[in-house]
């Protein structure tokens, strides 16, 4: 089958599926393609931080957000063996959502899709495989995929690659990011909490070893931090010594760690920090994670991929209502949003350099801190609006045009 739209987007992770959004309510015509059958995937980052809220709030989301309930951290702590650091605190952020929400990223991205819906000129196709581009005269004028059905043609004025870090978009323009290491790997799990635990979020370090522990109310989300390349290493010293890790770092949940039955129940996180040098070719654009993949540090992977969504719909959804993007936007939103990413890429990486890595080596005292780091003048203030709100926050500057609220997703029209 061969078919047209104005924009295609492959990947309906957060980026895709907020850039989905803003363009349809701009009018544009919009192919959302997401490769799995559903958002269920465990283990996803679901920290929205206040820059994200503050989107959510100008698209007019935010009491469906937070009637999602979700749980808010103000801050965070480090353990040590002997003391407790506050390391950041929200609290006093010019903005009216002072906190870090935990929403299932399933959750998100149903709530984002599911308004969209509200446009006609949005559609979303669900286990569409992305398995080539269509190139004409040097651009880039669509792509192809597979579903149940067998092989499609989708013509598009613009493709985006928003599919995440193994990007099958970016692999087939031949794009390669430059790689900027990482220390460690993450083993993720879960395991029960009870009302006597602790309340906050907190990260713990101990001779040689660190975890972050992440309260979801019923449950711990737990974040086993392992040198890189060390999962094989890990599993063949066998599930119970990662039992009795856990019960060492966290005695409070040693007489749960049975229930982590085998490495079936753990999920590894292969951690990667890199950026292409190029986002885009002609009829081309990759963001998120597509064109930089972050590190879990300070958590601003969804952030990140939602303000290069929001940059990009404020771009370019005039060319796109008119048909045609000239590559010089492309460039445009690059040199935007390069900065913010490149900073936020280089301070992780001094976390990674000067406390993760120490720390998995075992030095007893990787980085020396004041007890209480927000309330150090200067620096207190700066990781506040640096985790909260970001390097160069964007702001939804696109029309709003009339939903259709009654109306079913039209599909995307045939092609030649």
């Amino acid at each position: 089958m061969k078919m047209s739209t104005t924009c295609a987007i492959a990947g309906g992770g957060p980026a895709g599926a907020v850039l989905a959004l803003l363009l349809a309510r701009a009018g544009v015509e919009v192919t959302l393609l997401e490769k799995h059958a559903d958002f269920l995937r465990d283990f996803r980052g679901d920290t929205i931080h206040p820059s994200t809220m503050e989107v959510l709030d100008e698209l007019g989301l935010s009491e469906r957000f937070h009637a999602m309930v979700p749980r808010r951290m103000s801050g965070l702590e480090m353990w040590l063996d002997d003391r407790v650091i506050e390391l950041v605190s929200l609290k006093g952020l010019d903005s009216r959502y002072p906190y870090i929400a935990f929403v299932p990223q399933w959750d998100f991205l149903t709530m984002i899709t599911e308004a969209a819906r509200r446009y006609p000129t949005f559609r979303l196709i669900m286990e569409a495989e992305v398995v080539g581009l269509i190139r004409e005269g040097g651009s880039v004028r669509g792509l192809r995929y597979r579903d149940r059905d067998g092989e499609h043609e989708l013509r598009a004025a613009l493709t985006v690659g928003a599919d995440g870090r193994h990007s099958d978009v970016r692999r087939a323009a031949g794009l390669v990011p430059v790689e900027h290491g990482a220390p460690m790997d993450v083993v993720w799990f879960r395991l029960p909490r009870e009302e006597t635990d602790p309340v906050t979020t907190f990260g713990r370090i101990s001779s040689g070893r660190m975890m972050v522990a992440i309260n979801r109310s019923a449950y711990w989300q737990l974040a086993y931090l392992i040198p890189k390349g060390g999962f094989d290493r890990l599993r063949a010293q066998g599930i119970g010594a990662l039992r009795s890790s856990i019960g060492e770092l966290l005695p409070f949940l040693a007489g749960r760690t049975g229930e982590l039955a085998s490495f079936d129940q753990v999920s590894e996180l292969r951690v990667a920090i890199n950026r292409l040098r190029r986002w885009h070719r002609p009829g081309l654009l990759l963001i998120g994670d597509a064109a930089h993949a972050m590190s879990p540090v300070f958590g601003v992977g969804i952030n990140l991929a939602v303000q290069d969504a929001v940059a990009a719909a404020n771009l370019l959804a005039g060319p796109l209502r008119a048909g045609h993007v000239p590559e010089s936007l492309l460039r445009r939103l690059q040199r935007r949003r390069t900065p913010p990413t490149a900073i936020t890429q280089f301070a992780q990486r001094i976390v990674q350099n000067r406390l993760i890595r120490p720390a998995l080596k075992g030095v007893p005292r990787p980085v020396t801190l004041p007890r209480d780091l927000p309330s150090v003048p200067i620096v207190g203030p700066l990781m506040r609006r640096f985790i909260g709100l970001g390097v160069l926050p964007e702001h939804v500057r696109t029309p709003d045009a009339p939903p259709n609220a009654g109306a079913r997703p039209a599909p995307a029209r045939p092609g030649a």
